[in-house]
């Protein structure tokens, strides 16, 4: 048979149950319209497949998450499923991050911009942070007006913001208020979630997600088969924290597959659609989508601070930091003990039900650990970002001094509020406004040891003086990483990465240093030829590019997408919008606003003027560029380090403490022994350490750099969307296909080094009393991969992996191979000499079995034991031969 029959024979008989779900027509009604629909054909077919299995899930369990990496389109596939449900005539809001929002707004708006204008789309867009809001305005939507509950799909964008809920007191949580007012209420409510990196540290970031679309119920999937869905996360954190004590060289996907348990992959194979760029690039047609470009090795810079040499190193300047007490920052450190229970009572949060106990106190010294932090990163990113914080730093202190000195005097001379107590206090009432002090966290100065606060304060102030005076001497004539920006800029121009392409895209952490960088650079960049621009995601964008007159008041730069369209004027399709405009913009300086959602491969060049603490977010800003379909053929990252020694640059923020934690545990209100978080502490460091070496050698994908586990390796949603389209003309054939049929193929070239001649077999259990195995996501089929040398190369337990291959080497492959064929049938007598391949399928069932009496005696030492043989299967009569696929080359 041709091997693309049987690739759907196989799949037609492990998602069996699922049949009447997977027709086209049911999961996406032509008589929507949606396949005639601009968004439907402006997707590649990876993107169809994806939006296909989302509706799917969001028919079936009520929501999906789609967890494709970077640069694979999340924002189009949202936009299709978006259409689908509007022309079902149901209601939908968009909730993003603040700094996405125009990308969403832009497709509603009746504007040349909106390149998918005829589709119509009318849904609502509000910011992750108007939930937090009661009142005002949302662009046109008046937030104490709206109607939350009336909502048939909700779309979260960037929804790993939502995997916390952290406490707060006496209000609701964006969480609780997206939970109760928009999910819970009213109309019965879809949800789908849009995120590269759901999860993120732990494998319970997807908890919260998940309760968005199950509403909160546990049992929601009792029906395929996850009986509780919380005992089920608990369970699989257990098992990725053994993993990931496991040596390096053992910490592989294949590992962590064997191990884990598989209700979690079965939790995420329900719910998400996920996909990567290497998926996309070994399993879908290349020719047809486009190819990445080329990443170039990454280009590592290292500067000093000053070109005069008159500014301290990083490492003497950080010693400096360490000194600071930062006692504006915990003014309940110094209140009178006596006076300590009044202050717990105010601004202490019960967690967990009244369990556990958040602390302001300890959540005032981890926020002066993160200060540290925020001094040093603005020295890194640049001397006018720092010598602005320290600046700011020193007018908070002298403040509160003034204030400590006033109320001295004026304590004196009244004492009318000796019996107030801050729990009787409104912090906002003006009445007391002169006895309080401190920004959301107040206190009355009469219940602090003034003598010793202001003890503390001037040490800082002397210091912070001290470090103020030595970043002013250093202006942006002698400031040497500026320096080596221009030198770098003036580089690319002169030996362009792609021929005639002279774009560059910079970003910085801090809107300080963005609008430093562009003061100090845009008449440079004129002098060289180009255009520069600023965005920072508030209205001070601007731009040096000149617009004809009479077309001034069409072209707003304080637009971030009017920016944008003019830096990657092809990718954008700004001929269209802009038709006038003969120029363009050629350098671009920019913060993390743009570094999620933009689609900015016109660019061949980004530059990162410091490193972001969280090495996904280097990832992030790389994605703007490094995109399907790029018409550049290579692409390059620049990184601007502190120090050339990776070990210096690390201990700096280890003796800083603070951010190398990359999520504190007693902001959870969770159990934080000294000892775990010290372990937590060290582990990140060596993670980091790993992943910033990484960084400076190659460009990482996403799911490399997140923990080493990508839920690419763990879904099946693709496989179903390819049944789902090939059901439509061929039911009734797999209806009447028998079992026991075969097919040849050759090994694909891209697979040459990984696949070896043999057998993939697809095996149905049908006797054998033997309960669902816990290693096997297709029980009761075993999918095995058995090379011509009688090893298993692929187990059951990895049949994504499997199916994986097997897409690639059969899907529209329906030619017969000749010269396979006439090999085969010479090594067998035209098919009468089948001895090989029943070794073969033996050592399959071998492999099986093995497992399976591997699994009893394991659990003969857990509670309740069990027998290991009594329902054990015996053999080959136990197993029916369903398919199997012969490979060679």
């Amino acid at each position: 048979n041709p091997p693309e029959f049987i690739y759907f024979v196989t799949l037609y008989n492990i998602f069996y149950e699922y049949l009447n779900e997977l027709t086209d027509d049911r999961i996406v009604k032509e008589k929507t319209g949606i396949k005639d629909t601009l968004i439907w054909n402006k997707l590649y077919q990876f993107q169809k497949d994806g939006v296909v299995g989302a509706i799917e899930k969001i028919e079936k369990y009520n929501g999906c998450i789609i967890a494709d990496s970077v640069r694979l389109g999340k924002t189009f596939s949202a936009l299709a499923i978006i259409k689908y449900y509007e022309l079902r005539n149901d209601r939908v809001l968009v909730l993003c991050p603040k700094k996405l929002r125009d990308n969403w707004v832009v497709y509603t708006m009746n504007d040349k911009r909106n390149i998918f204008v005829e589709d119509r789309f009318s849904y609502d867009v509000l910011n992750h942070t108007d939930l937090s809001r009661e009142s005002g305005y949302s662009g046109d939507i008046n937030l104490a007006m709206l109607n939350w509950g009336n909502y048939d799909l909700v779309v979260i964008d960037e929804s790993h913001n939502f995997r916390n809920n952290p406490p707060v007191k006496d209000r609701k949580t964006r969480y609780q208020k997206l939970m109760q007012d928009v999910i819970k209420s009213g109309v019965r409510t879809k949800v789908l979630m849009l995120s590269a990196t759901p999860v993120n540290n732990r494998m319970r970031d997807i908890k919260n997600q998940i309760a968005f679309i199950t509403e909160e119920n546990d049992t929601a999937l009792k029906e395929a088969g996850i009986p509780s869905i919380d005992h089920t996360l608990r369970r699989a954190q257990m098992i990725f924290n053994e993993w990931s004590e496991l040596p390096e060289n053992n910490r592989t996907t294949d590992t962590f597959v064997d191990m884990m348990n598989m209700d979690y992959f079965k939790i995420l194979d329900t719910l998400t659609i996920a996909r990567s760029r290497k998926h996309i690039e070994k399993y879908y047609n290349i020719e047809e989508i486009g190819e990445f470009p080329e990443r170039l090795k990454p280009i590592n810079k290292y500067s000093e601070i000053d070109l005069n040499g008159e500014f301290p190193d990083i490492k003497d300047v950080n010693d400096t930091i360490n000194r600071l007490n930062l006692a504006i920052y915990s003014p309940l450190k110094y209140v009178y003990e006596y006076k300590l229970p009044e202050y717990q009572m105010k601004y202490d949060i019960e967690v967990k039900s009244g369990q556990s106990i958040l602390r302001q106190r300890d959540r005032e010294t981890s926020l002066i650990h993160l200060m540290r932090v925020n001094i040093l990163k603005r020295l890194e990113s640049s001397i006018h970002s720092f010598k602005l914080t320290i600046s700011n730093l020193l007018n908070q202190v002298y403040k509160i001094l003034e204030s400590i000195d006033s109320h001295r005097e004026s304590y004196m001379e009244d004492r009318s509020f000796d019996d107030v107590s801050i729990l009787d206090i409104d912090p906002d009432d003006i009445e007391f406004e002169d006895l309080l002090v401190g920004n959301k966290v107040k206190v009355l100065l009469r219940d602090v040891d003034t003598i010793k606060w202001k003890e503390e304060l001037e040490e800082d102030k002397a210091i912070l003086e001290e470090l103020l005076y030595m970043a002013e001497k250093v202006e942006p004539e002698n400031d040497a990483k500026l320096d080596k920006l221009k030198e770098t800029i003036v580089e690319k121009l002169v030996n362009p990465i792609n021929a005639g392409n002279r774009k560059i895209l910079i970003f910085t952490t801090f809107s300080d240093t963005a609008k430093y960088l562009y003061d100090n650079l845009a008449g440079h960049a004129k002098e060289l030829g180009m255009n520069a621009a600023l965005v920072t995601g508030s209205d001070i964008n601007k731009s040096t590019l000149e617009v004809p007159a009479g077309y001034r008041n069409q072209v707003k730069f304080s637009d971030i997408n009017t920016v944008l369209t003019l830096f990657s004027p092809r990718s954008k399709e700004a001929k269209k919008v802009f038709p006038f405009m003969d120029e363009e913009i050629d350098l671009l300086i920019a913060t993390d606003c743009i570094s999620e959602g933009q689609n900015l491969q016109d660019c061949d060049f980004v530059i990162n003027y410091d490193i972001h603490w969280n090495p996904v977010r280097i990832v992030q800003r790389f994605g703007r560029i490094d995109r399907i379909g790029s018409a550049n053929d290579r692409i390059q990252l620049v990184n601007f380090w502190p120090t050339k020694d990776l070990d210096d640059y690390i201990n700096l923020e280890q003796r800083v403490k603070g951010r190398m934690v990359l999520a504190d545990v007693s902001a959870t209100g969770e159990e934080n022994p000294v000892a775990e978080k010290e372990s937590s502490e060290m582990k990140d460091l060596l993670y980091r350490r790993r992943q910033l070496e990484k960084l400076r050698e190659e460009v990482v994908d996403l799911e490399d750099i997140s923990g080493g586990i990508s839920i690419t390796d763990l879904t099946f949603s693709d496989f179903r969307a390819d049944l789902a389209g090939y059901l439509k003309d061929n039911r009734e054939t797999l209806d009447k296909t028998p079992t026991g049929l075969y097919a040849i193929a050759r090994i694909d070239n891209a697979f040459k080094d990984e696949l070896e001649p043999g057998v993939i077999f697809l095996l149905e259990q049908v006797a054998g009393d033997q309960p669902r195995l816990e290693k096997n996501p297709l029980y009761p089929y075993y999918l095995v991969y058995v090379t011509e040398d009688e090893e298993v190369k692929l187990s059951f337990s990895q049949s994504k992996q499997i199916l994986d291959y097997y897409k690639k080497i059969c899907y529209k492959n329906d030619r017969l191979d000749e010269e396979l064929i006439d090999r085969f049938n010479k090594a067998t007598g035209d098919g009468t000499d089948m001895r090989k391949y029943s070794r073969l399928l033996e050592v399959a069932i071998e492999d099986i079995i093995g497992a399976k009496e591997q699994v009893g005696i394991e659990s003969l030492f857990s509670k309740g034991g069990t027998s290991i043989l009594s329902k054990n299967i015996d053999g080959l009569e136990d197993f029916e031969l369903i398919s199997f696929l012969i490979i060679d080359k």
